[in-house]
Parts: C-alpha cells; structure tokens; sequence
C-alpha cells in the first residue's frame, strides 16, 4: 500500500471514530450505557493508536524495517 494512500484511511478512521467521542462531550450520549463502554474501550484506543501512527508511524516504520533486516542479516 502506498503511503498516501495508507495515510488517508487512517486519517478517515481517525476522524471518523472521534466523533462519536464529540458526542460524549457535547451530547446525551452519556445516558446510553453500551455508547459509553464503546467509546471508552474500542474507539478511544483506537482513536490514540491512529493518532500516534499519523504522528510517528514513519520512524517505527523505518525502526521495524532496520530491526527485522538486522536479524536476518
């Protein structure tokens, strides 16, 4: 996968999954129990992990690839 093209589906995922957070803040999503459990154990954490990917995912790319070659070496 190109790496424009793997930036722009997790920059969707990310945004995507971050609004039924905005929900939580803003809304009455808070009197809904299972809405609540979703956001704070499924899309939070993924919201954080695609965050992180976008912001450092190139140097772990980059650290993966030197760790993985230096082995096989």
């Amino acid at each position: 996968m190109k790496a424009y093209k793997e930036r722009k589906i997790i920059r969707w995922i990310h945004i995507i999954l971050s609004i039924p957070v905005i929900g939580l803040i803003y809304g009455p999503v808070y009197e809904i129990p299972r809405a609540v459990t979703a956001i704070r154990w499924v899309f939070f954490p993924v919201i954080l992990i695609s965050g992180f990917w976008m912001w450092y995912g190139q140097f772990l790319k980059r650290w993966i690839k030197k760790k993985y070659l230096k082995k096989r070496s």
